[in-house]
């Protein structure tokens, strides 16, 4: 069997299996059990496929039709211009997040400037934004050390931990300082819809990352406070959101003093970001 052959095989068996881009999700497999670049791939897709890379490409077939996530059978997931390496204790960083850096970018000022990541994951936000400023430094927390490692390690795989600092915390606890931006895609998903979720999400991402309590709010309140305790003169918050939370999101960032709160909507049109600054002193 050609390597072409088994990657339209695999495609019709991810797609039995309900999988909506099976024909992208397939050559992605392949190119992983080939270790060929796209290129690569479409030059040898007449060659006979190796014993190896048949084994590898089904052995990875047979975990994505069970439901896990593509990124964790790879092991990394591509968001904004890095590649960052996903195991199952980060959420995979998803193109809405990406919202969160562009509106962070837009507020970020010229120059040096500080960013403050609050439940940094892999690290997708604060390397993102790193990777677009050279001059950006900043701090990431996680509750989890797992998760730090994580993102310790993308940082190194970029070239950019000399300007990330990763911090084991609640939230911010024990952070001190002033920066310029304070990011965070929290928690957002009420607690009982977690079980009508997605199997990939369900059964594989951590819950400790999805569960936003009773309402999905939970965390907010918090971090809205922790926002206005870190953020220097003219600084600016981007939280991410749940696309139907911006009203309610708004009102708790009004409550905890904000002068200014407005929504930015992801590529979808819906509403994924909450940008927030307090009045200067």
């Amino acid at each position: 069997m050609t390597l072409a052959a088994l990657q339209r095989e695999i495609a019709a068996r991810l797609a039995a299996a309900g999988i909506e881009e099976a024909a992208a999700e397939a050559r992605f497999i392949m190119m992983e059990a080939a270790r060929v670049d796209a290129a690569g791939l479409l030059a040898a897709g007449r060659d006979p496929v190796s014993a190896e890379a048949r084994e590898r490409a089904e052995a990875m077939a047979a975990r994505r039709t069970a439901r896990e996530p593509l990124s964790h059978i790879l092991g990394h997931q591509p968001f904004w211009t890095l590649d960052l390496r996903v195991t199952p204790d980060v959420l995979t960083p998803r193109a809405d997040t990406e919202t969160i850096v562009r509106a962070a970018l837009e507020a970020a000022p010229a120059g040096q400037f500080r960013v403050l990541d609050i439940g940094t994951g892999s690290g997708a936000i604060l390397l993102a934004i790193l990777s677009d400023r050279p001059d950006a430094t900043g701090v990431a927390t996680d509750i989890s050390p797992a998760a730090l490692a994580v993102a310790r390690g993308n940082a190194q795989t970029h070239g950019l931990e000399a300007r990330a600092e990763f911090v084991e915390t609640s939230w911010a606890d024990g952070v001190e300082g002033v920066f310029d931006l304070v990011v965070s895609n929290p928690p957002y998903i009420a607690s009982a819809v977690i079980a009508g979720l997605d199997a990939e999400v369900r059964d594989h991402e951590p819950h400790l990352a999805l569960d936003g309590g009773p309402d999905g709010l939970g965390p907010y309140p918090h971090l809205f406070r922790e926002a206005r305790r870190l953020l220097g003169p003219r600084g600016t918050g981007v939280f991410e959101i749940g696309f139907d939370q911006g009203e309610a999101a708004l009102e708790l960032a009004r409550a905890a003093g904000a002068e200014r709160a407005e929504l930015h909507r992801d590529f979808g049109g819906r509403d994924r970001a909450v940008v927030f600054s307090f009045k200067s002193a």
